[in-house]
């Protein structure tokens, strides 16, 4: 019989040799732990864009008729920009110079016409698609019937016009697939306004100015998000040149004229795209298309009420 001592022993070179071995057979471990991975940069700020290079046009006989592109030419001059203004009937010509430009000395493209001048506008962006050239704005004001569909390439685009005029006309709709911001204002409404005098509109003016002075400054919105806008623009309203429209979310009490408050839009903005009357009963939890601002407003204090009822016996 083996001594109980010797057993003992022999277990502990075993045990000892059995740990040995699973050291050598295992990498030693590194006194210090492996480095976490690197977080993700991040985002780079937004740097501004140089300033846009505008190129307006003319209709057909745009001396005479559509003067307001001059006056617009004009004003965005005085604000400081690169504005020039052309007749329709040089406009290939106009875009492979804008084009060229573009490839020289990248900067924002913006193409404004009237009339004739609008299906011109299409028809640069057309060719600066070929080129893989992006427009980052297109306004056209009651171009021609004959105005093609807008191009992917473009960025964003407005449409001002009257459906019912035989000189404009055109109802211009953006290609398959297009991802742009894209608003169209239909004035048929507004008795005061014609084919030869919807260019001119001083307020129109303002908000184009303004709107270009905004856009190299603001950082690219996502395209995935923007609702195109259709309106049919009441006869008392004034046009606001919105981005696009952007889908929000009800919560508990809100109401249609609540959401138009909050927003800063008109009521019957929200009806028409939404497809709903202006006191439809909404639901938490459904959304609802809101007209967007190229830049948002300030948000709202608080909600915009109507002013309370008048007490009984005073006026």
């Amino acid at each position: 019989m083996l001594d109980p001592r010797r057993i003992v022993a022999l277990a502990a070179i075993a045990l000892l040799a059995f740990g040995t071995g699973t050291a050598a057979a295992t990498p030693a471990k590194s006194k210090t732990t492996a480095a976490a991975p690197a977080a993700a940069p991040p985002p780079a700020p937004f740097e501004p864009l140089p300033p846009p290079k505008i190129y307006l046009f003319r209709g057909a006989m745009g001396p005479i008729f559509s003067t307001g592109m001059d006056r617009l030419e004009e004003k965005l001059t005085k604000a400081g920009f690169s504005a020039s203004v052309y007749e329709f009937t040089i406009c290939r010509w106009i875009g492979d110079r804008a084009i060229s430009s573009y490839k020289e000395s990248p900067a924002p493209i913006v193409l404004i016409g009237h009339s004739m001048g609008g299906l011109c506008s299409i028809v640069i962006s057309e060719m600066a698609a070929k080129e893989n050239i992006p427009i980052s704005l297109v306004i056209v004001i009651d171009p021609a019937h004959a105005t093609g569909d807008v191009p992917l390439n473009v960025e964003r685009f407005i449409n001002i016009f009257l459906s019912d005029s035989v000189l404009g006309g055109g109802d211009v709709v953006a290609v398959p697939g297009f991802r742009g911001h894209y608003a169209s204002y239909d004035l048929k409404e507004n008795s005061r306004v014609s084919h030869i005098n919807i260019e001119k509109s001083d307020d129109i003016h303002r908000q184009i100015v303004e709107m270009v002075t905004q856009l190299p400054r603001i950082p690219p919105q996502a395209q995935a998000d923007a609702v195109p806008l259709r309106y049919l623009v009441p006869a008392d309203a004034l046009v606001e040149l919105w981005d696009s429209g952007v889908r929000v979310p009800v919560r508990r009490g809100d109401t249609m004229e609540s959401i138009a408050a909050a927003n800063r839009v008109p009521l019957w903005t929200l009806a028409q795209s939404n497809s709903l009357p202006e006191n439809a009963q909404l639901t938490p939890g459904q959304t609802i298309i809101v007209p967007r601002h190229l830049t948002p407003p300030e948000p709202t204090a608080a909600m915009a009420l109507p002013p309370p009822a008048p007490a009984a016996g005073k006026k």
